[in-house]
């Protein structure tokens, strides 16, 4: 009787909103523990004086590996579904996280993290196209979207300090060796509730779907680019001109990561009220003030609104299949997380540290004025007539069950 109950419950649970966003918030926590973990550990080894260069391309390479990934993954989660990228995401992740642990020169570590990279790439687009196909409701989406990368803030707030703690204790290879016990258990949770499906594929082309969210990638973009030029640059500097002790290195970054956690959850259900415009454009705002300071959380206001506003251009100007446009979210996320770091290094060498936080700021608080553009996007025709008619639908359904 346990057995049929059991059974029962599971084939109920099989796709359920709230389960699937248990999978995919785990899925993104594990992935941004691991990045912040590994920064934390390589801060006695590898963060130097003369290192920023490395160090920077060390922290670009998954987000260069995971650019290059994305825009395979979006077309295939188009035709075979988002469950088997997810799983396969959840294999390289794991895999990635075994690698750290026993890795001991750079070229492995480069490895490692551009292998974290691809399975990044199908966790995350899976994942937030997962998301938004079974919240097909636009707030509820928003909501659910929010609740996600609330996974992702967690996962840079709490890594870095978890990391240190292990690093300094216990040894090297523990936190690793803990996040893959947590990849494990984010596998099995996708075997137990997912199940693989062929999805009709339906999908205007690639290039289409990017020309209706140019305005969302650009705020993705240069909203993240701020943070991710910190992260290798700021420790560094920390060490060149206050001396500071290894822990307040990993705590430099708490205040952005809890402003994060706030953003994407408060602004989640906020920017339903408020518009999501209105909230990018307040997020790049701050973004670009912030960054003179710096700290800078803000940029979880914006994610959370563009995410959700990207699946809403895609219902109202293309047919609802999302592998393709959360792809392009996650390149435009990557290019900043890609370019900062990458290029973050070298400018600093020739202009310093307080100078390209400047520029970063400005060119954040320069694009902010666009978000104006997404407070009334255009509806295809075609798409406004199925609006009407479900519409119509809704109401004729009401009125009958008010009659009977």
């Amino acid at each position: 009787v346990c057995v049929c109950v059991d059974m029962a419950w599971l084939h109920q649970s099989r796709g359920s909103p709230r389960l699937v966003l248990v999978v995919v918030c785990v899925a993104l926590l594990l992935d941004n523990m691991l990045l912040t973990v590994e920064s934390s550990c390589l801060q006695d080894s590898v963060f130097l004086e003369e290192e920023n260069v490395r160090v920077g391309l060390l922290f670009a390479s998954k987000a260069l590996v995971q650019l290059l990934v994305n825009p395979f993954v979006g077309p295939l989660t188009n035709r075979i579904g988002y469950h088997i990228p997810m799983f396969a995401g959840f294999i390289i992740m794991f895999v990635s996280t075994i690698m750290f642990a026993f890795s001991g020169t750079y070229a492995l570590l480069f490895f490692a993290r551009s292998l974290q990279g691809i399975g990044s790439s199908f966790s995350s687009v899976a994942g937030l196209g997962m998301l938004a196909s079974v919240y097909t409701d636009d707030e509820e989406r928003g909501i659910a979207m929010g609740v996600a990368l609330g996974g992702l803030a967690m996962g840079v707030l709490i890594g870095a300090p978890f990391g240190s703690v292990m690093y300094d204790f216990v040894g090297k290879s523990a936190p690793f060796l803990i996040l893959a016990l947590l990849a494990v258990f984010d596998g099995a949770l996708q075997l137990c509730i997912l199940q693989p499906s062929k999805i009709s594929p339906g999908v205007s082309s690639p290039t289409s779907v990017c020309l209706s969210v140019c305005s969302p990638v650009g705020s993705l973009c240069f909203a993240n680019m701020g943070v991710a030029i910190l992260e290798p640059t700021l420790p560094i500097w920390m060490m060149q001109t206050m001396c500071s002790p290894k822990w307040q290195l990993g705590m430099a970054f708490l205040p952005a990561s809890i402003s994060y956690l706030i953003g994407t959850n408060l602004f989640g259900i906020l920017a339903n009220k408020m518009g999501r415009w209105l909230c990018s454009m307040l997020g790049m705002f701050i973004v670009g003030v912030s960054l003179l300071c710096p700290c800078c959380g803000a940029s979880g206001m914006v994610d959370s609104s563009m995410m959700a506003i990207m699946g809403y251009l895609v219902d109202i100007r293309h047919a609802s299949v999302y592998g393709s446009v959360y792809a392009i979210a996650d390149v435009a996320l990557c290019m900043g997380f890609a370019i900062g770091p990458s290029t973050g290094g070298a400018l600093v060498q020739a202009v310093g540290f307080p100078c390209l936080m400047v520029f970063i700021g400005v060119i954040n608080i320069l694009y902010a004025p666009l978000c104006f553009l997404l407070r009334n996007p255009e509806v295809r025709e075609e798409k406004m007539v199925n609006i009407h008619l479900e519409t119509s639908g809704d109401v004729t359904g009401s009125l009958l069950a008010s009659l009977f």
